[in-house]
């Protein structure tokens, strides 16, 4: 099964002060067709290697459901590991210390997880994947500067909005 993803609404943050979901990220209309295109390219040895740089496939099960999900997203390697990032809800069924299956080019294996909520660590390693993926900056509503920086205010737009940076280190 195949996760149906919508986009998170606005609301203050709780009382442990983690942030609401919110509006930054928005999905495509043709989103769900994307991503079965995007699951069969990763899925095949040879065109793997060209969208593999930038996209990799994490396969969640849920929490409280069992279900399976099986989400493309685009990555980023940093300092030994891909970083991804999302404000949806798949995003909540990963834990730290948790590991979890994802395809990196062609090929199904695990790696450890390492979940950042907080606003550090989320505005950090938004930054980083914002720097290195113009695509992953628009699709979160993250601006630059004249300079090419990301900018800041919309880098803590994100995380409020309930942002997760998720590393993942392939086994």
């Amino acid at each position: 099964m195949h996760a149906r993803m919508t986009s998170p609404t606005t609301g203050p943050p709780d009382a442990a002060g983690q942030p609401a979901p919110g509006t930054r990220a928005h999905l495509l209309a043709w989103q769900g067709l994307t991503n079965r295109i995007v699951r069969g390219l990763l899925r095949t040895p040879l065109l793997c290697r060209l969208a593999g740089n930038r996209l990799i496939t994490v396969y969640v099960v849920g929490r409280t459901s069992g279900r399976h999900y099986t989400i493309p997203v685009a990555c980023t390697r940093h300092d030994g590991s891909l970083v991804i990032g999302t404000p949806f809800a798949w995003g909540r069924n990963l834990r730290t210390g948790e590991p979890v299956d994802i395809r990196l080019k062609g090929k199904r294996r695990p790696a450890e997880v390492q979940v950042r909520t907080d606003e550090a660590g989320v505005v950090g390693l938004y930054a980083v994947m914002a720097r290195d993926n113009r695509s992953f900056a628009k699709f979160n509503k993250i601006g630059f500067d004249p300079a090419g920086t990301p900018d800041p205010a919309d880098l803590r737009l994100a995380w409020a909005a309930g942002a997760r940076a998720i590393r993942l280190t392939p086994r």
